[in-house]
């Protein structure tokens, strides 16, 4: 699955999403991770009200199915969320290795909920109807 990280730095996650220079992203697997590639941005992304500066962060993030951010306006969460990326805050400038290696971790054990609907995000469902009677 790919996970995109707002930074300034390419290092930490420590950037707002709509005022990040850069999107780093990496794919990552139970077993492993490895750089993607990195989104830069220019011009003024700090102007208010400017959500033409979020179209292109959205593009970028299109095949993501995680997102860390240092914060996240109402607006770009919800956009966000129409993607179905779901949008993590952290509570502190952290190294993109760390989370990495925190999601692996994650991945390697029992993901809550929210994160097994991520990872089946895609995949096809079936149900198995052999069990059951038809109502007499």
């Amino acid at each position: 699955m790919k996970v995109a990280f707002a930074t300034q730095d390419l290092e930490r996650v420590d950037a707002h999403f709509g005022w990040a220079k850069n999107i780093a992203i990496y794919e990552l697997t139970p077993t492993s991770y490895q750089f993607v590639e990195a989104m830069q941005f220019t011009g003024d992304p700090q102007e208010d009200g400017n959500e033409d500066k979020l179209q292109t962060r959205l593009e970028a993030i299109r095949d993501c199915v995680i997102l860390y951010v240092a914060a996240i306006g109402g607006s770009g969460a919800a956009r966000v969320v129409a993607q179905n990326i779901h949008p993590l805050k952290v509570q502190q400038p952290e190294k993109i290795i760390d989370l990495l290696e925190k999601l692996r971790t994650v991945l390697n054990g029992v993901p809550p909920p929210w994160l097994r609907k991520v990872l089946s995000k895609g995949e096809e469902r079936t149900f198995d109807c052999d069990d059951e009677t038809p109502d007499a």
